[in-house]
């Protein structure tokens, strides 16, 4: 079930006009018009002479000034964290990792596979185009890369967040203001929440549904009011809130695709559209947040530029071509012997290897349990170990893959390899049969075979685990004794590479009877089919950060796993990855934060809801040699927004 979207506590009247007559003279100075104000309020006062109640009106003021200082929120802030502090003080001048003195100017071209037919990046309909996000609407706070979650000021100034987390006041920028020169206000801010909770993408309905007020404190300021599920990363997710023109945005078709440019704030205009082929952004000349401390060695091209590829074989050609200048490598086999070009050979296209600080993530095959094939577990178990990872990293990938053994892998927050502390046993006993005892202990690990692609072993546990399933084999076919029917299911596919992949699976499978096939369609079909989980299996990829949150109630919650367009591909419905979650959000300290995350990691193990893939160590870029970038790379990899073209000799 998807959350309730409730009404906000606060009338509409309050949210739209302002405060009641009450704040009103609260908020006037001590001037005839606060005189009379409060003689509105308190007929009685008007007894007084004027004089006697202007000297009664300062004296209270002074009096009060030392509390009125500080809002219910506290102290103005310039950045906030998820956990601890924010690492760049009051007064820093740019992100450490990006190049203050960047030279602007040029464009870049990038590639994306598949197509496009909307400019709405916000909601469920249509295949958005790329970059919408990052270069047209701006978040009111913003992201520093080298950190595992602190927001800086954009459209937002300044904060202010109490110790409990139940509120966030933001101060909008004066300066902020959309591509069209017309502010960016309070009542954006309000209009956007409201939008976005009520008809935005599903994440959204559900971060935004847990605001129970938006208070209009002026022009300028906006007060959210939290309800007490105990979520503390909801004020981030909140800095991190597109900010939509309430003048340019309408509501009631908001909801529908549109390849109309938007109004946005941020650094770039929509410019050349051609629907489903390529879209271009170009620089606002009149930017209004270019000399910001977060912006500062960002947004160095003139032009930004996005192409649209068949598939990614197509892409790629056209990188080594020059037809884009940047191009990320996640295929072994293509980095070990693809780049067989002259302009490799003689430096113009540059391949380098850099360091990620992030979490690998998961990258898997994953069960529509929904499905009635893949409703048993033992079922999803035998077909993990019939997958032989040794065999398609050697004869693909050149063993360059690592396996995937956690949602969290390459990180302290994996469950891996580690045994369950204090703090997890207390998060899951209440659910006793959530963890295996093996994922518990930290001694679970993905099957491995011999590397031949048949090892006998692996096929031999497969077959006792179907046969406790209900399954036999009748000739050359694994039969479910209830029904009759064979094992059988499709893997959903975009890519010759996904093909590739998939190819010696299916061939492995057949050696027990299991009928998989593959089914390969376009990316507009494959990603409508994805959105009402019309499908049996897929190969996806969920990313990880050193501080995961909201994004996993929109991937594991048991009220997504009904909910179309959320990343719940898996179905995942589980009491115990609900709680895990809700303890994630409610953590006070690292520590807590730490245990919960692992204990969902071992839920979700234990879940066999997908069949790990792999990762790479490192993450492997190639680009053309007229660009550079900053020699830091931050943690969280490489960022084009850094980049930049190298002046002409």
């Amino acid at each position: 079930m998807p959350y309730p979207r409730g009404k906000p506590a606060t009338s509409e009247k309050r949210v739209n006009n302002g405060t009641r007559i009450m704040d009103r003279c609260a908020e006037t100075t001590t001037s005839r018009r606060a005189v009379a104000c409060r003689a509105e309020r308190f007929p009685a006062a008007t007894r007084l002479s004027a004089a006697l109640l202007l000297f009664v009106l300062l004296a209270c003021r002074a009096i009060a000034a030392p509390v009125a200082a500080e809002s219910p929120g506290g102290q103005r802030l310039h950045a906030i964290a998820m956990h601890g502090d924010a690492e760049e003080p009051a007064g820093y001048t740019h992100f450490r990792y990006a190049d203050a003195a960047a030279p602007k100017g040029g464009r870049i071209v990038l590639g994306v596979a598949g197509s496009f037919d909307s400019l709405k990046p916000l909601i469920v309909r249509g295949n958005p185009a790329a970059g919408m996000r990052e270069y047209v609407h701006e978040t009111l706070l913003a992201r520093s890369l080298d950190e595992p979650f602190s927001l800086y000021g954009l459209l937002a100034e300044t904060v202010e967040l109490p110790e409990d987390r139940r509120s966030i006041t933001f101060h909008l920028n004066p300066a902020a203001r959309f591509s069209d020169g017309q502010p960016v206000t309070a009542d954006d801010v309000i209009f956007s929440w409201q939008v976005l909770r009520d008809k935005g993408r599903p994440n959204h309905r559900a971060y935004y549904s847990k605001v129970t007020s938006a208070e209009r404190l002026s022009e300028r300021s906006v007060r959210f009011l939290l309800d007490d599920s105990g979520d503390r990363e909801l004020p981030l997710i909140l800095g991190l809130m597109p900010v939509l023109a309430k003048h340019a945005t309408d509501a009631e078709t908001f909801e529908q695709t549109s390849l109309l440019p938007p109004v946005g704030s941020g650094p770039y205009r929509v410019g050349r559209v051609d629907a489903g082929r390529s879209v271009s952004y170009v620089r606002n000349p009149d930017y209004w947040g270019r000399d910001l401390p977060a912006n500062r060695g960002r947004f160095n091209f003139d032009e930004v530029r996005f192409e649209y590829f068949r598939d990614g074989a197509a892409m790629f050609e056209a990188f080594k071509a020059g037809d884009i200048g940047f191009w990320l490598e996640e295929d072994p086999a293509r980095w070990a012997g693809g780049y067989g070009v002259p302009a490799v050979r003689d430096g113009r296209i540059v391949k380098a290897e850099l360091d990620i600080g992030l979490p690998a993530g998961m990258t898997a095959l994953a069960f529509n349990t929904r499905r009635d094939v893949f409703k048993d577990a033992r079922v999803r178990r035998a077909l993990i170990e019939l997958f032989d990872f040794e065999w398609v990293n050697r004869n693909l990938y050149h063993g360059l893959y690592s396996r995937t053994e956690s949602y969290f892998q390459r990180s302290y927050l994996s469950a891996h390899a580690r045994p369950a502390d204090d703090r997890e046993r207390a998060l899951l006993a209440p659910f006793k049969e959530a963890v295996r005892d093996d994922v518990m202990e930290g001694r679970h690990a993905m099957p491995k075979s011999d590397g031949t692609g048949s090892d006998r072993n692996h096929l031999r546990a497969a077959f006792d685990l179907l046969k406790e399933a209900g399954y036999g084999l009748e000739g050359t076919r694994m039969i479910e004794k209830a029904s009759g029917r064979q094992l059988s299911f499709e893997v959903l596919a975009t890519s010759t590479a996904q093909e590739r992949l998939l190819g010696g699976f299916v061939s492995t499978l057949s050696r027990l009877g299991i009928e998989g096939r593959i089914r390969v369609v376009d990316s507009a079909q494959y990603q409508s089919r994805l959105n009402d989980y019309d499908f049996d299996m897929i190969q996806a990829t969920w990313p990880s950060s050193l501080s995961p949150g909201n994004e996993q109630i929109f991937r594991w919650d048991s009220r997504m796993a009904t909910t179309p367009g959320t990343y719940n591909w898996a179905g995942v419905a589980n009491p115990a990855a609900d709680a895990m979650i809700a303890a994630m959000l409610a953590a006070h300290d690292k520590e807590s934060f730490v245990s919960a995350t692992r204990a969902l990691d071992r839920v979700l193990i234990s879940g066999d809801y997908v069949i790990p893939l792999f990762h790479l160590p490192r993450q492997w870029i190639a680009h053309w040699s007229d660009y550079g970038y900053p020699p830091k790379t931050p943690l969280f990899g490489y960022n084009i927004d850094l980049w930049w073209q190298k002046p002409g000799p």
